[in-house]
């Protein structure tokens, strides 16, 4: 019986390009539901635990330089062996496990933050795993419909997962009176679901077809454009505050209770898949002047979702979205039109790496300025965006 299965599937009728990527963010989707519904809760829980504005801007800045850094390593180590497909399940397979793990986190008392840091961190380390060769077959499957379109559909889906675990997560404390730890370990739920489509989906579609023989190295450097426009996001991403930090101001000033930061959040997440669906569309009829929109969101951010004012913070959390979802889909599509497709996945793991670099940077300031004083906090970010501008405008004026 069990050779029957499997000899199905392999045998299987491999997947159409817009099914393939509709396939990958179905499975965005259920793992969203469950890393994205951690987030949302991040700040409540490592302050619950009794971390700092300063801790938690270390641990969320150190958690996604590691999803980014690590990429360096995970890139061209997905091209050199072509196992696309290993390294991306086990990449969601170290998400689907950490996260529900959180739950013991409040339960180990003093030790308890530690945990939780480490497991922050360890599940970012899945996604740096997963991500460049994600991203390359993702490329693959969406370079015959436009990419644009592709990788914003993948993330549209993907949204609609980070928009529903934030919500099961909302729901879950609220029905625990406060108490965090129920609605982390429900995520163990979605985390299978997205595992066992995953696995199905592997049978089916093919990974990139190699020019080179595995374990040999892609010959050529990466384009000079590529590293240009690698700066900007840089910026951009340095830029950018991260929600851990949102979360944490949100709670603190009483503005959003503690039982409402993951719909926020998830307000925050539906924002970033229009986001990316207009983004993906325009980028393939205008090119890519359309990410001019991702400073101008970030820059927006900080002096809104920082002020004392419930309604500023829910439309400067909606912009921060917005660009979350500009980054997360369009940026990724010009990557891929700017690398030729045997070096793709290192080139999103240098891509990555840069951007890594300017998050752990971004989160340390932005913690520091945090206690120090909004305003400059607010002008500093501003002045990363407009780097950002100027380096993109010199990615688009070099042939």
């Amino acid at each position: 019986m069990v050779g029957a299965v499997a000899a199905a599937l392999t045998n299987a009728r491999a997947l159409s390009p817009w099914r393939a990527i509709l396939g990958f963010g179905l499975v965005s989707l259920a793992a969203d539901m469950v890393y994205e519904g951690a987030r949302s809760i991040t700040g409540p829980l490592l302050a619950g635990l009794g971390a700092s504005a300063l801790v938690v801007g270390v641990v969320t800045g150190a958690g996604e330089a590691a999803a980014l850094l690590l990429r360096l390593v995970s890139g061209p180590l997905a091209d050199r062996t072509a196992r696309y497909w290993a390294l991306t399940i086990t990449g969601y397979g170290l998400t689907a496990v950490c996260v529900p793990l959180l739950a013991l986190a409040p339960a180990l008392g003093g030790a308890g933050l530690a945990v939780a840091a480490l497991l922050i961190v360890a599940e970012r380390i899945g996604k740096a795993i997963r991500s460049p060769a994600k991203s390359a077959l993702l490329a693959e499957a969406a370079g015959s419909v436009g990419r644009g379109r592709g990788f914003a559909v993948h993330k549209a889906l993907d949204q609609v997962g980070a928009f529903a675990g934030p919500l099961l997560v909302a729901a879950g404390v609220a029905v625990s009176a406060g108490v965090i730890w129920p609605a982390l370990a429900a995520l163990a739920v979605p985390g299978a679901a997205a595992m066992l489509l995953l696995v199905w989906i592997s049978r089916r579609f093919p990974a990139p077809a190699r020019k080179e023989t595995p374990g040999t190295v892609a010959a050529g450097r990466l384009p000079r454009r590529f590293h240009w426009f690698a700066m900007s996001a840089a910026a951009a991403t340095g830029g950018l505050v991260t929600f851990g930090l949102l979360s944490y101001h949100a709670s603190r000033t009483g503005q959003i209770p503690v039982a409402l930061v993951p719909v926020l959040y998830a307000g925050a997440m539906a924002a970033g898949a229009v986001s990316a669906l207009a983004s993906g569309h325009l980028y393939d009829r205008w090119g890519a002047r359309v990410l001019y929109a991702l400073p101008a969101l970030a820059a927006a951010t900080p002096a809104l979702a920082l002020s004392g004012s419930a309604p500023a913070i829910v439309t400067g959390t909606l912009l921060w979205g917005a660009a979350v979802g500009v980054q997360d889909s369009t940026v990724k599509a010009l990557v891929a039109d700017l690398v030729p497709a045997p070096r793709r996945a290192t080139a999103y793991g240098v891509f990555a790496a840069v951007q890594g670099v300017a998050a752990l940077a971004g989160g340390l300031l932005a913690g520091a300025l945090y206690e120090h004083s909004l305003t400059l906090l607010a002008v500093v970010l501003a002045a990363a965006q407009l780097v950002s501008v100027v380096l993109l405008a010199v990615t688009l004026r070099m042939r």
